[in-house]
């Protein structure tokens, strides 16, 4: 769930194809640049209900869903 709704979102605001999107895509692979990123990261925050600390580290679509995942368990508890 978290995987595609990120995918529509990416979709949305970056102009990325969502079969283009797989876990395994790199933001630099989908010509994702750091302007992006900061754009990506506003529509998470707001979509998800979540604050991203550092999203420097986070590299690929894989480790955005990991990081969104961890961040929602930690609101649930």
């Amino acid at each position: 769930m978290i995987f595609e709704k990120l995918q529509e979102i990416m979709e949305e605001n970056l102009s990325v194809e969502k079969d283009e999107i797989t876990l395994d895509s790199t933001f630099e692979s989908l010509g994702i640049d750091s302007l992006d990123t900061f754009q990506l990261v506003i529509e998470i925050e707001e979509q998800f209900g979540i604050e991203v600390d550092s999203p420097e580290n986070m590299k690929s679509i894989r480790d955005v869903v990991n990081y969104i995942e961890e961040k929602t368990k930690e609101k649930v508890k």
